[in-house]
């Protein structure tokens, strides 16, 4: 780890005989400086923000898989910009299904954006040259999710994204076969809602 002026600085207070104060703001500075050492180790290794590589070994719904990488650590990824039926849903098992057949068992790429609420890693899936993201969306399995999408997705995918929704509702494809399909969000709110 380089150090620079200031941090040697530090060092040098710690080692002299500085007040007690001064050698405490002397610590924070290296505390912060290790810290900022550490942080980008740990999202290469598929933290908050950076890649997540290997192998899907668990599929939850239609937007949630696990990935085992190469030094066997297990990572619980949300896929972002979408949001498939939930389980209990009408095709909340069938967008599972089409997940599965995609990508379960394969080698992907995970482009991470994010840390959820649940301690998810949250972003896009890649199988090889494939954004499993869009085509949950194009096949019909999910909605692209343009509440979270605006926030972090940029405008050509998320008119991209658009216009995959807007063809599969035009073909009546998957979840898109009902009369009036619910929106995930709008089924989670109103399961709140009638729970005492």
């Amino acid at each position: 780890m380089p150090l620079n002026r200031r941090q040697l600085n530090a060092i040098v207070t710690l080692l002299s005989s500085a007040s007690p104060r001064r050698k405490l703001l002397a610590g924070i500075v290296l505390l912060l400086a290790l810290v900022g050492w550490l942080w980008p180790q740990q999202s290469s290794q598929g933290g908050a923000a950076g890649e997540i590589q290997g192998v899907v070994v668990a599929i939850a719904d239609g937007d949630t898989l696990t990935v085992l990488d190469a030094a066997q650590q297990q990572h619980k990824v949300r896929f972002a910009f979408i949001d498939a039926p939930e389980k209990a849903q009408p095709y909340g098992q069938r967008a599972r299904q089409a997940l599965s057949e995609q990508v379960f068992r394969q080698q992907v790429r995970v482009e991470v954006i994010e840390q959820d609420r649940y301690a998810r890693n949250v972003g896009r899936v890649w199988r090889q040259d494939t954004d499993i993201n869009l085509a949950m969306v194009r096949q019909g399995y999910a909605w692209h999710y343009r509440q979270y999408a605006q926030k972090t997705q940029g405008s050509e995918d998320f008119s991209r994204y658009q216009q995959a929704q807007q063809q599969a509702e035009a073909q009546r494809l998957g979840l898109w076969q009902q009369s009036t399909p619910q929106a995930p969000w709008d089924w989670r709110q109103r399961r709140r809602e009638a729970q005492p």
